[in-house]
């Protein structure tokens, strides 16, 4: 397999956005990663196209890549819909990775877009509710209890949130302090659709969703796009772009009535691909729909020993300054959460980070990179995840 390398990547603001199009997000979020790479549309040989939630949230099916990158340039490219629940964005960049890889294409194109506000609001519940397997539905649900919060991924990040509390000295001031981190983060990103100074206290006193998790706990329903450009070293040295190498990009897939092995199974192959270990990451982002997530996720990732998240998130160590920022992006809570486009917006993030352009939420001496990106849910474990590790260039 050839090298690969993420030589430019672009996104729109994530928010609320009901009157702009799939077009208009993708042509943003392309255009910039086009600009940041030194290359034009007529490079890219293929286009890998994430979206969870279009066919029930806009109606648009079978041909949502094709409609949304009309007007980016990208029209008449070979385009593959790629679709993994909230892993769709980081699976594209895994098919894209492949494809560049094997030598089948030298430029490949991975780019997510996801539309969840609507004026009708059931549209994205629905959408939500789709990435459980329907046939279990109905005993999930009885699995889950009566928590009432309307939402079945918020009563199952609850129950996450209850195990975890069950097995650790974690507390709910605990996960009120992930909130609080990173929306601080997020103020520091111009591009996270809510940022701003929280409190423990109004976090723990906002409206109660489902068990521990209040409403600041919870990741929005979001609108945007981010895309990346991935090619060889020699094509990117060629463009004049300041590429990171994409050292590891792996996909697992949960298994039902298995529990918190699919996260830990995935990281282990992505340190064994990359030839790292935990301990040479600099900084991670990770899937933080709910905030005691990115607790869980601290330690399947082997950035700590079981148990051993709350201290390094009570030491300071996973803020912007300590000894392994994460979510510095403001994660999903603050950032935004535009399913489809999600994983691929952790990925900008960890490419802007490695270039040293984040400003004033740059990790200092950012080399190793990682993103954590999961969703679905095959029960009791989500039914997607990947981790994907990317490298300053040589």
């Amino acid at each position: 397999m050839r090298d690969v390398v993420v030589a430019g990547v672009g996104m729109t603001e994530f928010g609320r956005f009901v009157d702009r199009t799939f077009p208009s997000l993708v042509g943003e979020a392309t255009g910039a990663a086009f600009r940041d790479a030194g290359a034009e549309a007529g490079d890219v040989e293929v286009v890998l196209y994430s979206n969870s939630g279009a066919g029930l949230v806009q109606g648009q099916e079978s041909v949502r890549g094709q409609h949304a990158v009309r007007g980016s340039g990208l029209e008449g490219v070979p385009l593959i819909n790629v679709e993994n629940a909230c892993a769709s964005g980081s699976t594209a960049v895994n098919q894209a990775w492949l494809a560049v890889a094997s030598g089948q294409v030298d430029v490949a194109v991975a780019v997510g877009a996801e539309k969840l506000n609507h004026t009708d609001r059931t549209r994205a519940f629905a959408a939500m509710l789709s990435a459980l397997d329907q046939d279990r539905l109905e005993e999930i649900r009885a699995e889950l209890g009566s928590a009432g919060s309307g939402s079945v991924f918020m009563d199952i990040y609850a129950r996450y949130a209850q195990w975890y509390r069950d097995r650790t000295d974690a507390t709910p001031e605990d996960f009120a302090r992930i909130a609080v981190k990173n929306h601080a983060h997020g103020a520091l990103n111009p591009k996270a659709q809510y940022g701003g100074a929280l409190t423990v206290d109004e976090v723990l006193a906002a409206r109660r969703i489902s068990g521990d998790l209040t409403l600041l706990m919870c990741a929005p329903m979001s609108d945007g796009a981010a895309a990346a450009v991935l090619t060889t070293p020699e094509r990117a040295q060629r463009w004049g772009a300041e590429p990171v190498r994409l050292l590891a990009t792996v996909i697992g897939a949960g298994r039902a009535g298995v529990y918190g092995e699919l996260v830990p199974r995935t990281a282990e192959r992505a340190y064994a691909m990359a030839g790292l270990g935990p301990g040479d990451v600099d900084v991670v982002e990770c899937h933080d729909a709910a905030s005691p997530a990115e607790l869980i996720v601290t330690e399947e990732l082997g950035l700590c020993p079981p148990g051993g998240a709350t201290g390094l998130l009570r030491d300071g160590a996973t803020t912007l300054g300590g000894r392994i920022p994460i979510n510095p992006s403001g994660g999903l809570g603050s950032k935004g959460h535009p399913v489809g486009a999600t994983g691929l917006g952790q990925l900008v993030e960890l490419a802007d980070q490695l270039r040293g352009r984040c400003g004033a939420r740059q990790v200092d001496g950012a080399r190793i990179g990682l993103a954590e990106n999961a969703g679905g849910y095959v029960g009791p474990d989500a039914a997607a995840a990947t981790v994907t590790i990317l490298g300053t260039a040589r």
